[in-house]
Formats: structure tokens, C-alpha cells, sequence
């Protein structure tokens, strides 16, 4: 397992700008980062620029920072980036509260530890 923690970021409505959050944690498992990676090369080899990816909310031991959490649902959003098309991914969910997009910064997927 690979624990993640990365900035979070709330959006309650398309039109506005996303509020900073605190850190945002949650482990990946090596299904997890398997995932990811076969996604990344499914992008790369049928041309298309993003995907979401089940994220298992029962390995994922999510831990939302005060006041921004449960989450009704969770994903992992795949997309090729940069001059070079790598694949990065980052975390995707809506507030159960309100429907809020809440969302993390991205990671390059080829810097997981395996």
C-alpha cells in the first residue's frame, strides 16, 4: 500500500473558483496503482485523453479533512498531460452533504512506489 496525502480542492458550483482544503488522505494498494497504470496505456494506445477509474472506498481508508466529508461517490480520474502524454490521475468525489466536487491535485502515475 502507498499512502497518498495531496491538497484537496471543493467547487459547491461549476461557475466558481474551487476553495483550497486541507490535505486529503487515502492509501492505494497495488490493485490500485495496477489499475491506474493499465489505464494510462489504454489511453495512450486508443488515443483518447481521460478515463475514471473505480476507486474501492473499502482499501481506500479515505480521510477527508473537518467538514468536507462523507463522500457519496469516489473515483480516480486517469488523463495523459504535458508535451509527453504522461499519465497522471487524481482523486474525484462529490460531498454527500451537498454534491460539492471535491477533488486532489494530480500525480504522475509513473512515480507510485511500487
Amino acid at each position: 500500500m502507498s499512502a497518498m496525502t495531496l491538497e484537496g480542492w471543493c467547487k459547491t458550483t461549476a461557475e466558481q473558483k474551487p476553495t483550497p482544503l486541507e490535505d486529503i488522505r487515502f492509501y492505494l494498494t497495488d490493485n490500485d496503482r495496477l489499475h491506474l497504470e493499465q489505464a494510462e496505456v489504454y489511453l495512450q494506445e486508443n488515443g483518447q485523453r481521460e478515463m475514471m477509474v473505480d476507486a474501492d472506498l473499502d482499501t481506500l481508508e479515505l480521510r477527508m479533512p473537518e467538514g468536507y466529508g462523507p463522500l457519496a461517490d469516489c473515483m480516480f480520474r486517469v488523463y495523459l498531460g504535458g508535451v509527453e502524454k504522461r499519465g497522471q490521475f487524481h482523486l474525484v468525489g462529490h460531498r454527500a452533504s451537498d454534491g460539492s466536487l471535491i477533488y486532489t491535485n494530480a500525480v504522475l502515475i509513473d512515480q507510485l512506489i511500487n
